[in-house]
């Protein structure tokens, strides 16, 4: 990121920058800072191409054509795929591109040793957009309410973010709902956060595992009942516990190995201000029983896909049990 603001800083531009990896919000936003500095409020020269089976035939010959009164064109291609398969085309041409052409390439995943994105790398700048860490969302949450004259405790911030996940489009979203909600106060508090702010489908599903694991059918049922509501398929539901049970699983393992929290988090896939959640989660449960419960969500996908029970009724036998 670095890169591309030292770029724009100083007026000094690759022809070719490849923004990629799963944090779209930056993505958008860093894409958004190359298109004023290389075209500003040019329309003329610059075009958009999205998506599989861009045509690179066409998209080449137009990077040959010079620039119409202004001093560069610019192209833009966006989940193309190119920099998975089919891309030595393209690759060739960006050996050697027109130097009044600029191309930005956005893609949400890449294989590293195509020929395309070390042709990227080689003549122009690729820069990878991850998720962002606790503390960086964090200090970005306070920083956005701050703009707004809100203030916010941690312990609000680090609520918000159970909540939203580590998706920076959601946690805009999430923040434009909350700043709206609290429009006559300077503080956000936890109730404003639990009032207004999405619990997510994950969530939900935590909350359906814990029931569970308390024994608290009722609840856990009618918890079920409310995904199924919001049109969320059996399937999916099912999908979701089993990835659960997995991560409780491997959480308890861990720490009976005595692995530290932030390192669970990091082998396990989730972000570190939640890791705590699942540790809590795993304490309810020995290891034989998430083994067996994993076991039993496997079971229950095969046998739907198998015809042997339809799917609602398999994630009830599921909580039941």
């Amino acid at each position: 990121m670095q890169r591309i603001i030292a770029a724009i800083k100083e007026n000094q531009f690759k022809n070719v920058y490849l923004l990629y990896g799963e944090e779209r919000y930056l993505k958008r936003q860093y894409t958004e800072k190359l298109k004023d500095a290389l075209a500003g409020s040019d329309e003329m020269n610059v075009h958009f191409y999205e998506g599989k089976d861009v045509p690179v035939t066409e998209i080449i010959d137009l990077a040959e054509t010079m620039p119409f009164l202004a001093e560069r064109r610019v192209i833009f291609v966006s989940d193309s795929g190119l920099f998975k398969s089919g891309g030595e085309q393209m690759a060739e041409y960006l050996s050697a591109p027109n130097e009044t052409t600029f191309f930005v390439f956005t893609e949400s995943d890449v294989d590293k040793r195509s020929k395309l994105f070390k042709t990227v790398s080689s003549k122009g700048c690729a820069v990878e957009f991850t998720t962002q860490d606790e503390n960086t969302l964090k200090r970005w949450v306070a920083s956005l309410l701050s703009k707004e004259g809100k203030k916010v405790t941690e312990p609000t911030v680090m609520l918000f973010l159970s909540k939203t996940g580590t998706d920076m489009e959601n946690i805009q979203s999430e923040l434009e709902k909350l700043i709206c909600y609290c429009m006559d106060r300077d503080v956000v508090t936890s109730d404003d956060v639990e009032a207004i702010c999405t619990t997510r489908l994950q969530d939900r599903i935590f909350d359906m595992t814990e029931a569970v694991a308390r024994k608290q059918t009722s609840k856990a049922l009618s918890l079920y009942y409310d995904l199924l509501a919001l049109k969320v398929q059996p399937l999916q539901i099912l999908a979701m516990l089993s990835r659960q049970y997995n991560l409780i699983y491997q959480a308890k393992e861990l720490k009976k190995g005595g692995v530290p929290d932030r390192e669970i988090a990091s082998k396990i896939g989730v972000p570190p201000f939640v890791v705590g959640k699942y540790l809590s989660q795993a304490s309810l449960y020995k290891s034989s029983e998430l083994r067996k419960s994993l076991e039993l969500c496997v079971q229950s996908d095969q046998d739907v896909k198998t015809g042997l029970i339809n799917d609602r009724m398999a994630v009830e036998l599921i909580i039941m049990h």
